[in-house]
């Protein structure tokens, strides 16, 4: 699995959108977490995402990742639609998900108003489409990040991936010799995979927001950069990555900066903004970094993200993907 290189999303995908309507302020676009769609009093931001490899705890994370790509651009998550296609009839699997889906959208005060169920032939796994809405005073955009801004990351690298390498393959953990502990914390990073309480410190300020998912927080930087036509040069040890992340990555052979990265948000505020934005989040007891700085680029070349001595522009391959084949 992989996502489809900016060029081939611009052909296949956001070039072909149907009819065009009045009330679309924004659709579908390269980086962006969601469309915003005006109606009579307010405006409406949409967002939809699949779910599979996640086996443990797919209905928790199906609810927080729809949930969080509403919350990245301003908006307050009310609404979830599920659809769920499950390999086999299996009534003990369907009912794991969807008391999984039950429990995370009650705890965030989201209803489930709608969805569809049934058995596919030939999937392996089951599969969790969501699209998730609510309403927004200041719609946020991914493309609107301006040279001299503060990029802000909260929370860490990886913590999605975290807890998923500590569930799905917490035998092979356990056989490389990481200990109980160490995978029950990691497990507990399920916990922190929400991004509502931080969006709603951010969204005041923020010029541009982006939840970094598939390809982690070195993608989610990638779209957002390639997205504003700004360049920004990433330092690995400037990216907070939590002791068991470093563990679980480095057993499995994988770059914490490269695995789902939902938990995180990815936030640009103008410099000057930056100190008092760190001490509101710190105010309520969320972790945040300012990562890098927002770069004017001469031309079209220089846009993306410089990491590691290499310029990035296309869609970061996710080092998770490979585990599962």
């Amino acid at each position: 699995m992989s996502k489809l290189s900016p060029s081939d999303l611009d052909r296949y995908i956001f070039s072909r959108t149907g009819a065009s309507n009045d009330g679309l302020l924004v659709g579908a676009g390269y980086g962006e977490d969601a469309a915003a769609v005006r109606t009579d009093d307010t405006t409406m931001v949409i967002s939809t995402d699949p779910i599979s490899l996640a086996a443990e705890r797919i209905g928790t994370l199906g609810v927080a990742i729809a949930s969080n790509d509403v919350a990245a651009c301003g908006g307050r998550p009310e609404w979830l639609v599920s659809t769920i296609l499950l390999p086999e009839p299996d009534i003990g699997l369907l009912d794991d998900i969807t008391a999984q889906l039950d429990a995370e959208a009650e705890r965030l005060g989201i209803s489930i108003v709608g969805g569809h169920t049934e058995t596919v032939a030939g999937l392996s796994r089951p599969l969790l489409s969501l699209t998730c809405m609510g309403p927004t005073d200041r719609y946020i955009p991914t493309s609107s990040a301006e040279p001299g801004d503060a990029v802000i990351l909260t929370k860490g690298a990886g913590l999605e991936g975290t807890a998923v390498l500590a569930t799905d393959f917490r035998a092979d953990l356990e056989s490389d010799g990481i200990d109980d502990s160490t995978l029950d914390r990691a497990t507990d990073f399920f916990d922190d995979i929400s991004v509502l309480p931080e969006s709603a410190v951010l969204a005041p300020v923020a010029t541009a927001m982006h939840d970094p998912t598939e390809g982690g927080v070195l993608n989610g930087l990638v779209e957002l950069a390639c997205a504003s036509g700004v360049r920004i040069e990433l330092e690995e040890e400037d990216v907070p990555v939590r002791s068991e992340t470093r563990t679980l990555c480095a057993s499995m052979g994988v770059d914490p900066l490269r695995i789902l990265g939902s938990g995180a948000l990815l936030a640009t505020v103008p410099g000057t903004e930056a100190e008092s934005t760190l001490e509101a989040l710190e105010s309520e007891g969320i972790e945040a970094t300012v990562v890098a700085t927002v770069e004017e680029v001469p031309t079209d070349e220089d846009v993306g993200v410089v990491y590691d001595g290499q310029q990035y522009v296309d869609g970061v391959k996710d080092d998770m993907y490979d585990l599962w084949d």
